[in-house]
């Protein structure tokens, strides 16, 4: 294990459920492997260019193999290292909280920024090919019962673990993990209680990974 990069979705720095968990796991596999270096993402700090015409214009002619004009250049060339980031993990974790279904517009953002041919996926016309590698472990936090709720069902109101699965699976890891917490809105005996067996399933998972 020589690098880990946590993304960190919740702008809640300090009450976060899904940044306690993700540091909660990443304490312990770091633990296991003292040497790994701990890259931290925080969307909500980060300087993740705007996805702005230039970007646009460029993502095209990259597609269709025009050459870059100037500012096209530039505007791409943003992107490098951040995709530079993902490609270099041995292991991704990524803290997301629920909004409206899905998942906050700055990890949306991140998302939309990196996920360019050649920077994180190849294709062709047998397909995509993912461009990263190792493991993942998502983080996803809830506010209600989604998993085994009647009247909020999960294969009808979830647009964030299988949004996020999906993402990871495109660029390129396969190997995903995923640890939801539930019922959050309900009070803080239930929010200890949640928080408390994530991290119990965050310790197990950490001794095998």
């Amino acid at each position: 294990m020589r690098k880990i990069l946590h993304i960190v979705g919740s702008p809640r720095t300090d009450i976060s459920a899904s940044r306690d968990v993700s540091e909660a796991f990443i304490s312990a596999v770091a633990d296991r492997y003292p040497e790994a270096e701990i890259d931290v993402l925080d969307v909500w700090s980060a300087a993740i260019p705007e996805f702005d015409e230039e970007i646009m214009n460029a993502k095209y002619a990259h597609l269709s193999g025009t050459a870059l004009k100037a500012r096209q250049e530039s505007a791409w060339a943003e992107i490098a290292p951040l995709a530079q980031r993902f490609r270099d993990a041995d292991l991704l974790v990524i803290g997301v909280p629920m909004w409206n279904f899905g998942i906050p517009y700055r990890l949306k953002m991140l998302i939309d920024v990196v996920s360019q041919k050649d920077y994180l996926f190849r294709f062709d016309e047998n397909g995509f090919r993912g461009m990263a590698g190792g493991k993942a472990l998502l983080v996803c936090s809830r506010g209600i019962n989604y998993a085994t709720g009647s009247d909020t069902p999960e294969a009808e109101f979830d647009y964030q673990k299988s949004y996020m699965t999906m993402w990871l699976k495109f660029i390129g890891i396969q190997d995903v993990h995923t640890i939801v917490l539930e019922q959050l809105l309900f009070g803080s005996d239930i929010d200890a209680a949640a928080r408390a067996e994530a991290k119990r399933a965050a310790a197990e998972l950490a001794a095998s990974i």
